[in-house]
């Protein structure tokens, strides 16, 4: 019988707050990527994978080592997100320095930063698939985490279930293109604040997170308030 984890209640109670019939696909993937760096020990980073058809892409990470290595993945077609994504399983990567079934994506991430990852298949819909990814910040630090990790991961697909914009593969699959668009309009802004404050795009990263959080408003909505200013000029 798992042993029960100081954090795991905590974690439970943030993900049943969600109010299903008043959110989207952004916020849920959002709460349920911090939710994880914030309940599992030795974690550096997170990000979720979805896997609709052919097309992967990364629809929520709390840093720039996530998604980089992440999309390193999708564009050569192989690595540990996609394979527990493709097959609902756990793929750990104790230490990277190591790691023999993906080394090219482990010495990338390796030199990132990167020393150890977890990913979780996130079973979804029919037709769509994802992964839960855990960036460790030292070799070894998550191997004792996989069954916490599952346990928050099938939560976690419980909570992406319920949305209720999840009904349907087409809206899904609208929802996914949301998703991909609010990215896109989250890397303007960064490259903005980047150029502004002379910062590199984990601290560019950070600056969005933290407006977000202390205006109470949604990443995408601030990411397009600065590039709209940028693109416009101050509005009277």
């Amino acid at each position: 019988m798992p042993q029960a984890h100081p954090d795991l209640a905590a974690a439970l109670i943030r993900l049943g707050r969600i109010k299903y019939d008043e959110v989207d696909l952004d916020v849920v993937l959002s709460t349920i990527v911090q939710v994880a760096k914030d309940t599992l020990p030795g974690t550096a980073e997170v990000s979720v994978t979805l896997v609709q058809g052919t097309q992967a892409h990364t629809a929520a990470y709390t840093g720039e080592l996530a998604l980089t290595l992440d999309e390193w993945q999708y564009a050569h077609g192989r690595g540990p997100c996609l394979d527990a994504a493709t097959t609902g399983t756990a793929m750990l990567v104790s230490d990277m320095a190591a790691e023999s079934r993906w080394p090219e994506w482990a010495a990338r991430a390796h030199g990132a930063g990167a020393a150890s990852s977890l990913s979780i298949g996130l079973p979804i819909q029919e037709a769509v698939v994802g992964a839960l990814n855990i960036y460790g910040a030292a070799p070894g630090v998550l191997d004792r985490q996989v069954e916490l990790a599952q346990t928050l991961a099938g939560y976690a697909a419980i909570a992406l279930a319920n949305v209720h914009l999840y009904e349907s593969t087409a809206t899904l699959a609208q929802q996914m293109q949301e998703a991909m668009q609010s990215r896109a309009v989250i890397e303007q802004a960064k490259g903005i604040i980047m150029g502004q404050r002379r910062c590199t795009a984990d601290e560019a990263f950070a600056i969005l997170a933290r407006v977000s959080q202390d205006s109470n408003r949604k990443l995408r909505e601030v990411a397009e308030s600065l590039v709209d200013r940028a693109v416009h000029g101050p509005r009277d």
